[in-house]
């Protein structure tokens, strides 16, 4: 017999015994269910909890253009800990590659502080940042879209809430006013920004915003829009090589990537270590159900083994049942997880920042696939052991099985 002969052989029988097997399923149905459920729940809750971690990094990173620049001081890990003077600003504006219009250079200085809100849920107080910026803002991000109401006017004390803002907190309906220290801001208009970051925040005119938190002429960032993505390294090279300035120049993508990593590779790991711990019950609960499968078909298996079939076959047989049932579970875990969370909105703190990011969960297809590889994982854990034993069972013992 030759090499290839022998594999169809083996293949043969794999397929005839796992067959078997699935076909004697419905004897076994409760632990086979149990089993399935078991698994379920472990992919639920580790697509549930990866689904925020996914969530918040799209809030933060979607707006991200590689077009769009922002610059800092050296150093500075965020907004909150940078300061910038009018004439660094006007600098950066002035600097090759930033692209222009009728008005003149697209570049934003602005102005990010930090606000207490009520959350419409809890009632509780909560971190909002409130941002300055100037007129060409809404160009450099070239994201924002008014969804209701209309934009601040320059030079009053009025704001623009973001929607995600304005669903998470209290008093940021169009009409309402909010008191800031000594000062009240009508909201007159709602926006979105593709579900990016701004939606979490409240914008004001920077130049009002200045007086009102005793920052005179002073900034903490510019962002800038460049005439392309290509012009970054030039316009990068001569605003650091420049010895006036000691400033730190991103890709608003680079930047809102940074500032996501803590938060998501906390949220995963949370997820993975809670999932992972719930596998251990469930891979035990696949161990229980498939030695007593074993154990319930010791005499077929020995039967089989008599008629020439090889230890080879039952094994692969035996994990083809586990993983089989795994998937099965991990797929009903993985829908009723997308079915729950993807799109459910919440809030969180961006620990960069210290304030609250409003965002929606996000089940993506490759999340459900890493679910169900995670699933398998357990099903073949779950079913090697068991397979083993039926594969190394003694022929003439397992036909005195009664």
């Amino acid at each position: 017999m030759n090499s290839h002969t022998r594999t169809m052989s083996v293949l043969t029988q794999i397929f005839a015994v796992a067959l078997f097997n699935l076909r004697a399923l419905p004897q076994r149905k409760a632990a086979a269910l149990t089993a399935a459920i078991g698994i379920a729940g472990v992919v639920g809750v580790l697509v549930g909890v990866l689904a925020i971690a996914e969530g918040f990094r799209r809030a933060m990173t979607v707006s991200g253009s590689p077009e769009v620049a922002v610059v800092l001081r050296s150093g500075s890990s965020s907004e909150m800990t940078s300061g910038l003077e009018r004439d660094a600003t006007r600098t950066v504006a002035d600097a090759p590659g930033v692209a222009r219009n009728a008005a003149g250079p697209l570049s934003s200085a602005e102005l990010f502080v930090i606000i207490n809100l009520p959350k419409r849920s809890t009632g509780t107080d909560a971190n909002v940042p409130l941002r300055g910026v100037e007129p060409g803002a809404f160009d450099v991000r070239g994201n924002i879209t008014l969804v209701a109401g209309r934009r601040f006017a320059t030079g009053r004390n009025e704001v623009m809430v973001g929607a995600g803002a304005a669903r998470a907190f209290a008093g940021l309906d169009i009409g309402k006013q909010i008191k800031v220290g000594q000062n009240v801001w009508e909201v007159v208009g709602i926006f979105t920004a593709n579900g990016g970051l701004a939606e979490s925040e409240i914008w004001a005119d920077t130049a009002v915003l200045q007086p009102a938190y005793h920052r005179n002429n002073s900034f903490q960032a510019v962002y800038v829009r460049l005439d392309s993505a290509a012009a970054f390294q030039p316009f990068k090279d001569a605003l650091t090589s420049d010895p006036k300035l000691n400033v730190k120049v991103s890709r608003l993508s680079d930047f809102y990537e940074e500032q996501s990593t803590a938060v998501t590779k906390f949220i995963t790991t949370i997820g993975v270590f809670i999932a992972s711990l719930m596998a251990l019950g469930a891979l035990f609960g696949a161990l229980n159900t498939m030695y007593s499968a074993v154990a319930a078909r010791t005499r077929e298996i020995a039967t089989l083994r008599a008629l020439g079939f090889g230890a080879g076959p039952v094994v692969c047989s035996v994990l083809v049942e586990s993983v089989l049932l795994s998937i099965l579970g991990g797929a009903l875990g993985a829908a009723v997880a997308y079915l729950l969370f993807d799109g459910y909105r919440a809030s969180t703190i961006n620990w960069q920042s210290f304030s609250q990011v409003t965002f929606a969960f996000r089940v993506t297809p490759m999340l459900l696939g890493k679910a169900i590889a995670f699933a398998t994982l357990i099903g073949l854990g779950g079913g090697l052991l068991p397979a083993l034993r039926a594969a190394r069972l003694p022929i003439a013992a397992g036909l005195r099985e009664s």
